[in-house]
């Protein structure tokens, strides 16, 4: 039988062919035949499209804390592109564990937490997948109240650190947590990692008053220190923590981060907010700025709504209201400038809360991880 004519072009023209097309139909075309397989998955043609193709930075939405899976039914990882303005879905069912809940991502992995599956005691998995190449990893157990209590911070190293107000848990590549007692002063709020260092909001206010401030502490610090969080300050930053309501901290681009809430409209103890405002702080230079502001327009949506989320990562940052059917995206516009914001529509299988999620980017290398 005489082989069909594609198989006479020489690669490098084939290679050519595929690099015109979009990622999702390189990554369709690797499952046709094991030519394409071969062609698609050779290390000359990862090269070519890395050097083509920017990162692919999705919005990933996480399932409502009280989800419950429909029996016989794929786990679905919602998550949605916008460059192609587009809704993705990874199928997780690849997994072999009950109950999961993804929490966080590395570049090109996702961490998931989840039950073992032949085990029935409260105990917790943290889980780090590939959802394209269908690869994971276990880390090692932990218990259910990290689960309930912790904020799970990922780097580009894939260090992993689970934080509560009480104690740190940090693993790096080691087969061990290392545990670490926290001297924080109240439950962290929304902790980033930046660089090499960890970022939270604390309340150190009263019963009636909240007073947030901004802790700071260093991964490197956590080996040879008794104290492992400072107060981050400067005195020519005023009230800047006096001026949002419920504030939280969202990482920014570069040494930057961002520090996201309702603005108030007076320093009165139950003021209304007039918009939602965004602030940008330069960690080298630590002076803060305005980054944008929500159009009120845009805004009277999150107003009648008495509770609201916010994620992103870098350039972007999505708001969620609750009972409210669309996200509000806030992009960061080069060259200065407030920004740019639009609805984010299509939104699917999240209840009546607001939506919690995490960046999850893919850089092309990464497609080819193996854990």
């Amino acid at each position: 039988m005489e082989s069909p004519p594609i198989y006479s072009l020489p690669q490098e023209t084939l290679q050519n062919i595929f690099s015109s097309l979009p990622l999702r139909q390189i990554m369709i075309c690797r499952s046709v035949c094991k030519l394409f397989n071969q062609i698609l998955t050779s290390s000359s043609f990862v090269h070519l499209i890395s050097n083509e193709n920017p990162p692919l930075s999705l919005l990933a939405l996480r399932p409502p804390h009280h989800h419950r899976q429909p029996p016989n039914s794929p786990f679905l990882l919602h998550a949605f592109d916008p460059n192609q303005n587009q809704w993705l879905r990874f199928n997780l069912s690849f997994l072999p564990f009950r109950s999961l809940h993804p929490i966080a991502s590395s570049p090109g992995l996702v961490y998931v937490w989840a039950d073992s599956p032949d085990s029935l005691d409260s105990n917790k998995l943290l889980i780090a997948c590939n959802p394209l190449t269908r690869q994971y990893r276990k880390l090692p157990q932990l218990g259910s109240a990290w689960f309930k209590h912790g904020s799970v911070l990922v780097d580009s190293a894939n260090r992993v650190m689970v934080l509560t107000e009480l104690a740190s848990l940090f693993f790096t590549n080691s087969n061990h947590w290392l545990k670490f007692s926290s001297d924080l002063p109240s439950k962290p709020r929304s902790p980033i990692l930046v660089s090499n260092s960890v970022y939270t909001l604390c309340d150190v206010g009263s019963a009636w008053r909240n007073e947030w401030k901004l802790y700071c502490c260093k991964l490197s610090t956590l080996m040879n220190s008794q104290q492992f969080w400072n107060r981050l300050e400067k005195h020519e930053w005023g009230d800047v923590f006096d001026i949002l309501k419920r504030p939280r901290l969202v990482r920014g681009m570069g040494n930057r981060l961002l520090m996201i809430g309702g603005l108030k409209s007076s320093f009165s103890l139950n003021s209304p907010c007039s918009t939602i405002l965004i602030l940008r702080l330069d960690l080298d230079l630590l002076e803060w700025e305005e980054a944008g502001r929500m159009p009120v327009e845009m805004y009277r949506i999150f107003q009648e709504s008495s509770k609201f989320k916010v994620f992103g990562m870098g350039e972007r940052v999505i708001f969620s209201a609750k009972r409210h059917g669309r996200l509000a995206l806030w992009e960061c516009v080069k060259g200065g400038g407030g920004g740019e914001w639009r609805w984010i529509d299509g939104l699917q299988g999240t209840g009546d809360g607001p939506c919690r999620g995490f960046v999850f980017e893919i850089p092309i290398l990464h497609l080819y991880i193996k854990l």
